[in-house]
């Protein structure tokens, strides 16, 4: 007896980029208790982050259905593959175009919403500082957030990325699962040697260090794929990543810190 398997494009794109960061995060977690390859030692991280790590896999989930739900209605909405923008699109230049517009679209406006949520009191006190319990990162806690941060940060971010690059619902699978991934690499909290996101990426692991920390919080808010907007608005803060001698490495900053 033949049993056809039919799994839409739709539902891929929505379940793919959660399985990816599971198991990403479990990659990284293979490493975590290796002091040669952390931004921070581990006892930084028990003694420092001022929320349990069931507390960030619940919130984790928690912006993960609300993220599944909007994906749901935005496919039901845009028509799924029926709304195509061209047969031009599904060329390998095509597919480039889209997800350079893409990555710069959510790029752009997690850059300006990020800055608000830091600049504007009340949103930080009551939604952003929420992430930024995690003074040391680690890879599961990248999308630990309050659940209207991640609606307003991630998933209409997302969103946004998705209709004005005018992706197909196929081509989603492989620019979320990538963004997904290069999210959770971000707040790793390593250094491992030969990642590629460090070669081609300023904004690694290490640039968003800076941020979680104390010095650095009213800067490098660009995430998750380049370092323009910070640049060009002033809120870039270069550092130096140096080898630590008891394991490790140390994130210097090296500019003075303005308190505006």
């Amino acid at each position: 007896m033949e049993i056809n398997i039919n799994i839409s494009d739709e539902f891929l794109g929505t379940v793919a980029p959660l399985v990816v960061y599971w198991l990403y995060s479990g990659f990284y977690m293979l490493f975590g208790s290796q002091e040669k390859y952390r931004l921070h030692s581990k006892k930084d991280e028990d003694e420092k982050n001022l929320v349990s790590k069931s507390a960030v896999v619940k919130g984790v989930l928690l912006q993960q259905f609300i993220q599944a739900v909007v994906a749901i209605i935005l496919f039901t909405v845009t028509g799924g593959d029926e709304n195509a923008v061209s047969n031009v699109n599904n060329s390998l230049f095509g597919l480039g175009r889209q997800f350079f517009t893409a990555m710069v679209v959510l790029d752009t406006w997690q850059y300006f919403m990020h800055r608000l949520m830091h600049q504007n009191k009340f949103m930080y006190r009551h939604i952003h500082s929420l992430h930024h319990r995690l003074i040391v990162p680690y890879a599961f806690g990248a999308l630990y957030n309050h659940p209207l941060e991640g609606l307003l940060l991630d998933t209409i971010g997302g969103a946004l990325a998705f209709l004005l690059s005018g992706m197909s619902p196929r081509a989603s699978i492989f620019f979320f699962s990538f963004a997904t991934i290069k999210t959770v690499d971000d707040h790793c909290g390593l250094w491992l040697p030969g990642n590629l996101f460090h070669i081609f990426f300023r904004n690694n692991s290490a640039y968003h260090d800076v941020h979680h920390q104390l010095y650095g919080t009213k800067y490098n808010y660009s995430q998750p794929f380049f370092v323009f907007w910070d640049k060009i608005l002033g809120t870039y803060m270069p550092y130096s990543l140096e080898k630590k001698e008891s394991g490790g490495f140390e994130v210097r900053p090296l500019k003075a810190v303005k308190d505006n």
